[in-house]
């Protein structure tokens, strides 16, 4: 073990899949404190004093700035003391934290939570399986829009639940990665663009896409590497479809991973959703050639996995062959 520390891009990489293998494992078990939890009261108390009066937006980037640097030292702390004590135990910390940043059995296990009844044709089940992942209203919706709810939330939340943190933990180990965890918990709670959080959360929503701008564009290529093992897949649909209509997306990035699996699929997402009753429509993704069907949403899943496992290669081979030219 300690041969395997001294060097320097093996013992990243052995990090890593350590990481994944924890996540995979046990997940993120409710009786346990989670970071993000710790970051998002930190987040609502220095909102609830700062987001208030003039100077909204540089008060905003205070905030951004403040969280990110308190995350940084914290965890850099955290992994730098841990190592002192002893490599093994040093490692052991940072695998466990790089493991609360990703989510791949809890994406996996949400969707199948909504597959499940909609299996048995329980439309009211499913419908609130639903609305535990996604903000759109969900009670009167039919099978087909349930779907595209769960594929929707699968293709887009599989980079930035898994692929974009692996990214930042293979340029910064855990540091980074519980960074851009900061910066995606901060997105989620103050980037909207609403009347209170338009000036306030600019700072943290325009970070949240310059950090997932180069993962999100990687994970739509892994998508489509890993379709040449799945059965089924429309790899030349699903390059035009993501060319065409990725940049479709109100999110600079989040258009596309869901483009790449609708094009993939032969289904079209995207379209008229409501929220609290309000009717909000956003560009297609693909195109209509098939209803979609409950299967759809363990297709979904399997792309999901194709996609950072083929990511996650990719980059280990990349973080070897550096160790190599370099050590």
């Amino acid at each position: 073990m300690l041969n395997l520390i001294q060097d320097p891009m093996v013992s990243i990489c052995f990090i890593l899949l350590s990481s994944i293998i924890v996540d995979l494992l046990i997940g993120d078990p409710r009786w346990f404190p989670h970071p993000v939890i710790i970051m998002g009261k930190f987040i609502s108390y220095l909102e609830a004093r700062w987001n208030k009066g003039k100077n909204r937006k540089r008060k905003g980037l205070y905030l951004t700035i403040t969280i990110l640097f308190t995350v940084f030292i914290f965890t850099s702390s955290i992994v730098y003391f841990a190592f002192q004590l002893h490599p093994i135990l040093g490692m052991v910390i940072e695998i466990y934290l790089i493991s609360t940043t990703i989510a791949i059995k809890g994406l996996s296990s949400a969707a199948k939570e909504v597959l499940a009844p909609l299996l048995i044709g329980n439309l009211k089940q499913a419908r609130f399986q639903l609305s535990m992942i996604v903000g759109r209203d969900t009670k009167q919706l039919p099978e087909s829009e349930i779907v595209r709810g769960t594929v929707e939330t699968v293709a887009e939340n599989t980079v930035d639940g898994i692929t974009a943190p692996l990214f930042w933990a293979m340029i910064g180990g855990a540091p980074l990665a519980m960074v851009y965890r900061a910066t995606n918990t901060l997105d989620s709670m103050v980037g909207y663009k609403n009347e209170k959080f338009i000036d306030f959360g600019w700072a943290s929503a325009k970070l949240d896409d310059l950090v997932n701008w180069i993962p999100a564009r990687l994970t739509a290529l892994a998508m489509w590497l890993a379709s040449f093992v799945i059965k089924g897949s429309k790899k030349n649909h699903g390059v035009s479809i993501t060319w065409r209509d990725a940049r479709k997306h109100p999110s600079p990035n989040s258009g596309w991973s869901e483009a790449m699996v609708a094009g993939l699929l032969g289904v079209q997402l995207g379209g008229v959703n409501y929220y609290e009753g309000r009717k909000s429509e956003r560009a297609t993704m693909g195109d209509p050639l098939r209803v979609l069907v409950s299967s759809d949403i363990k297709k979904s899943i399997v792309y999901m996995h194709g996609g950072w496992i083929v990511f996650t290669m990719i980059g280990v081979c990349l973080l070897l062959l550096i160790g190599y030219i370099v050590y």
